[in-house]
């Protein structure tokens, strides 16, 4: 019998908390979310699969040791791919530039002012951080959540607050998926039924020269600008100019699909079993979770109240939900736009006028994390 209780006492029955439990049942929420009602799937399914492992105990997936045998298969990953080298959300953003048609961008070029005045969000935030006494770096990481960019937050919270990255990553990727819910009710305040039935004038064709000298003019401007941008702006257009080059398909097929695949589900694993209980259970989490929902409000009111004051001043007048789009979630908030322009006029066709600022939006969420780390790092 001795032996059978000094058994038991080594399993996870006789070593899990409550906190533990609590933490199991946010893993299921999110297999739950993305499965049933098929929120972002390829994110929240495996955060929520990485959170359920992270919170098992005595797994030490986690770990991590110089002397191999004696870490963890995510401990490793999370630490090579995020912690000490952050070389994920790069390849993250290598793989969205082969995905990304700049073209809506390069035909609207004024749309690139959308994305810019989106990214208020992030600055409001960081301002509102430290008010609320975080410390810098802590508040540059969570003012980057408005952007609502996965990879960018990862990238810059890797590098600055480290601590804190789960959380504000999971908050970026969980506010992302949550775009059907959080901003039709802001677009529908700030906008009347009139600004959401304008129909916008079709786009012009976009030549091939064109989305081919786009990425490689734009890296090199951004990157001059702001150096600390390259790995994720670098990449991006790295990705982008394979996509346009229309000369390696099988590049642009690996980017777009297996590599992509690969990433995500490393990266997406590894930022579940950080939230384990004792990472997450504070009350600064929950302050910033509800400060990254603020971020990313302001981001999208941001966008919208922008396109109205274009408006004041342009003869050609833009759909303020197209404003909306200048978040970075790709292609989410740009669907949103199309959705709520169609409800008040089905002549609406907005989502290739979403696209511009959405991509406009990406960028900007890398320049202002470039900018950060100029600053603070």
């Amino acid at each position: 019998m001795e032996e059978v209780l000094r058994f038991l006492h080594k399993t996870g029955l006789f070593n899990i908390t409550w906190q533990q439990g609590v933490m199991l049942l946010v893993g299921v929420g999110f297999i739950y979310l993305a499965i049933r009602k098929k929120m972002e799937p390829y994110e929240l399914l495996p955060i929520g699969i990485g959170i359920i492992l992270g919170n098992l105990p005595l797994t030490r997936l986690m770990n991590y040791s110089t002397e191999i045998q004696n870490s963890g298969i995510l401990g490793v990953i999370f630490h090579f791919g995020l912690y000490f080298h952050n070389i994920l959300p790069p390849l993250v953003f290598l793989c969205l530039g082969a995905m990304t048609d700049f073209g809506p961008l390069i035909a609207n070029p004024r749309v690139l002012l959308l994305g810019a005045a989106a990214q208020v969000g992030i600055y409001a935030t960081f301002w509102g951080a430290l008010l609320l006494g975080f410390d810098i770096r802590e508040a540059a990481s969570i003012g980057i959540i408005g952007g609502a960019d996965g990879p960018t937050t990862i990238f810059t919270s890797a590098q600055l607050a480290p601590h804190i990255l789960g959380i504000t990553a999971v908050a970026a990727y969980t506010y992302m998926a949550l775009v059907p819910l959080i901003q039709p009710p802001i677009m529908r305040l700030l906008t009347t039924r009139r600004e959401r039935s304008i129909v916008m004038k079709q786009l012009r064709p976009v030549s091939q020269t064109e989305k081919i000298v786009f990425p490689v003019l734009a890296c090199v401007v951004i990157i001059i600008l702001v150096p600390l941008s390259a790995p994720l702006i670098g990449m991006f257009m790295v990705g982008n100019l394979l996509r346009e080059s229309g000369v390696v398909p099988n590049l642009v097929k690996v980017a777009q699909n297996e590599l992509m695949s690969i990433v995500t589900i490393f990266l997406m694993l590894c930022l579940g079993a950080w939230m384990s209980a004792e990472n997450v259970m504070h009350w600064r989490t929950l302050l910033i979770l509800g400060l990254g929902l603020v971020a990313f409000a302001c981001g999208t009111a941001g966008g919208i109240i922008f396109a109205k004051i274009m408006n004041l001043f342009s003869k050609s007048k833009v759909n303020p939900l197209i404003g909306s789009a200048g978040v970075s979630a790709v292609p989410m908030a740009a669907r949103i736009s199309q959705i709520m322009g169609q409800k008040e006029n089905p002549r609406n066709f907005l989502l290739m006028h979403a696209m511009g600022p959405n991509v406009a939006g990406v960028i900007g969420s890398a320049v202002a994390a470039g900018i950060f780390l100029s600053l603070l790092k």
